[in-house]
């Protein structure tokens, strides 16, 4: 034959018993987790929301009868703080990407300098020799175009006249090559 509690705690459903559970606990049990959590409201929080759905998980444990409802939802709620204070000690410490630390990651190694050099290369390949031999040495071997025309033997107006239409060319070839930018 059922007893009274047994009959009353079948009458009530379960989600009902879990909300009041809840409603009965929560803010006892908030402050009690918060100083696990050294006055940290969103790990406090984050804590008691753990330590309900496990309560949930297990509502058949909750009653009177089985021993203190608060005093297993403490422990619970003890054990997860543990277990993640455990947790923070067993992997190294994260640290927050600083502009100060991110230039120790993003140090150039050269690599996209080679790889604009083999580039370019391709590209003024790719164009007439007197646009090229224009650009290369105005752009690359950084001459003022009168100097670029002295070297190349032909006046100041047809250097410019081909640097011009040199990087014109330069632009439809990268189209070409699908490298915008």
């Amino acid at each position: 034959m059922a007893t009274i509690t047994e009959h009353s705690r079948d009458a009530e459903p379960a989600g009902d018993r879990f909300d009041r559970i809840v409603r009965e606990h929560q803010p006892a049990l908030l402050a009690y987790v918060s100083r696990l959590c050294g006055g940290d409201r969103a790990r406090a929080e984050d804590v008691l929301q753990e330590t309900f759905l496990r309560a949930w998980h297990h509502l058949d444990r909750l009653v009177p009868e089985k021993g203190s409802v608060h005093g297993w939802l403490r422990r619970v709620a003890h054990n997860i703080v543990v277990d993640g204070h455990r947790m923070r000690c067993a992997r190294p410490a994260e640290l927050e990407l600083t502009p100060e630390r991110a230039g120790a990651f993003l140090q150039p190694d050269g690599s996209e300098a080679l790889v604009d050099s083999l580039t370019l290369g391709a590209l003024l390949g790719r164009i007439g020799q007197s646009h090229q031999a224009a650009l290369v040495e105005t752009y690359l071997r950084d001459r003022t175009t009168a100097q670029a025309a002295a070297v190349l033997g032909v006046p100041v107006g047809t250097v410019k006249s081909r640097t011009f239409h040199g990087l014109r060319a330069l632009r439809v070839e990268a189209g070409r090559l699908g490298l915008r930018g």
